[in-house]
This record gives C-alpha cells, sequence and structure tokens, in this order.
C-alpha cells in the first residue's frame, strides 16, 4: 500500500541533512554515475601525493574513502555540522580539518600542496588554487555541470532564464582556469538520469542540497509538493537530468 504524503513528509522533513552522505536515499530516487569513477581516480592520485588539500571536503565521506593517503593532509570545510563530522571521521586517518569560510584566500601558504582536489565545490576559487599548488602540482575535481536536475528546481521556480542554465558550464571553468595560470589538461560533461520515486526523496535532496531551490521549506511549498506526491502516485518517477563534469588542470612548472 502506498504512503500518504503526510507520512512521507513528516518522515523526510525531520531525518538529518548534515554531511555529504545520500545513503538514505537508497531505493527511493537513483542517480546514474559518471564513466569516468571520480573516487577510483582520486585515490591513484592521493597515493602519489606527498602534500594534498582537499576542499569543502562535506562531511569527508569522499575522502574518507581514499585508501593511501599522503604524508600530509588537510581538508576545509565551512558549514560547522560538516566540520564536526569531517573531524569525528578523518582525524583517525590523519587529516586535518580546518573550518574554512569558502571565500579566497585559502589559509595555506603559496606552493603548499602538489595536489589540490574537490568534488562538487559551490565555487571554484581558480586563482587560489593556482596560488597554493606547487609547480608541476595538479587541481582534480568533479564538479556539478550546467542545468543539473533543472526539471526539478523548474517544477518548483518556473522557468529559468537561458544565462542560468548556461551558469556552470565547463567551457567557462577552462577559461578561468587558464586565467589563473593553469594548464588544463583533462575536461569531460556527461548528461545522466536521475530518477525520484516518493515525495519523501523530493523533500530530503531540497533540505539537503539547498541551492537547488535557494530558501526551500515544506512549508512553502506544500501546495506544490502535494501536486507532486499525486503525479509520482499516478505516473511513476520523476526523472531529470543531473549534469556532471571532471576537469583536471596542472600548474606550469
Amino acid at each position: 500500500m502506498s504512503r500518504s504524503y503526510e507520512d512521507l513528509e513528516a518522515e523526510a522533513a525531520s531525518v538529518s541533512v548534515e554531511g555529504w552522505d545520500f545513503s538514505w536515499l537508497d531505493g527511493r530516487a537513483t542517480e546514474q554515475r559518471p564513466s569516468w569513477g571520480y573516487q577510483k581516480q582520486l585515490g591513484a592520485r592521493m597515493a602519489r601525493a606527498s602534500a594534498a588539500l582537499d576542499i569543502q571536503t562535506g562531511g569527508g565521506e569522499v575522502l574518507a574513502g581514499v585508501a593511501t593517503l599522503p604524508r600530509l593532509i588537510v581538508a576545509t570545510e565551512s558549514w560547522p555540522p560538516n566540520v564536526a563530522k569531517a573531524t569525528r571521521l578523518l582525524h583517525p586517518r590523519g587529516v586535518v580539518v580546518v573550518a574554512d569560510p569558502d571565500e579566497p584566500p585559502l589559509p595555506f601558504a603559496d606552493e603548499a600542496f602538489d595536489l589540490v582536489v574537490s568534488r562538487h565545490p559551490v565555487t571554484t576559487w581558480w586563482r587560489e588554487i593556482s596560488r597554493v599548488l606547487q609547480p608541476g602540482g595538479t587541481y582534480f575535481s568533479q564538479q556539478v555541470g550546467p542545468a543539473s536536475v533543472f526539471e526539478l528546481v523548474e517544477y518548483f521556480l518556473g522557468p529559468l532564464p537561458a544565462e542560468v542554465h548556461r551558469k556552470r558550464h565547463p567551457d567557462d571553468a577552462r577559461a578561468e582556469a587558464e586565467a589563473a595560470g593553469l594548464e588544463v589538461i583533462d575536461l569531460r560533461l556527461e548528461h545522466l538520469r536521475t530518477e525520484f520515486f516518493d515525495i519523501g526523496a523530493v523533500i530530503y535532496f531540497l533540505r539537503k542540497v539547498i541551492w537547488m531551490v535557494p530558501g526551500f521549506t515544506v512549508d512553502q511549498y506544500r501546495p506544490q509538493l502535494r501536486a507532486l506526491h499525486e503525479r509520482l502516485q499516478r505516473g511513476g518517477p520523476f526523472v531529470a537530468t543531473t549534469t556532471r563534469f571532471l576537469v583536471e588542470a596542472r600548474k606550469p612548472s
């Protein structure tokens, strides 16, 4: 028997959204993964590094999954609940977690790291990344691409202008990296299928990924949520397109 809107709302509105672990969505939503395998590639680069920085680490989940870490490794994070979670998770691995506002400047000296990484950064401060990289060092990142999950975003916000759809385009990342003095050695974009099976998954996602529908609250959007619940009950999953791009840039020696 299908669950009521009230039951699904109450459950999804009360669950913790700290950290960057989406396992609560297992069985409730699916997201196709990019073909390049970021975690595996990250692990290979970490194993070769001597000093690494993970920017916007979230709850530290991605970094914690790396088998071999360099002898010196630091992670930054801005959201206090995530700082606490990342500290608990990463300190036993020898990672120093630094509370940082995610705005320039990074709290590190010039040329401090031979590897800088970031998975799904909100903003990429290319000049700061270039500054803290050693000559010959690399920046390796998987990022959210243009108009990602906009089918869901526009369900709540209505049609967005073309310039908003164009934001976070990998061509812009290339231009900004090169303007900061870095050489882009790999840049790939993929369009991937995402499905939401119940309204609880939608509520949880929008509470956790707070920039998708800025200022989202269940109270504000309850009419739209109820209507979407009915749609899901009648017609199956809500399908959206996720975009991801991989970028690797090197600082010239």
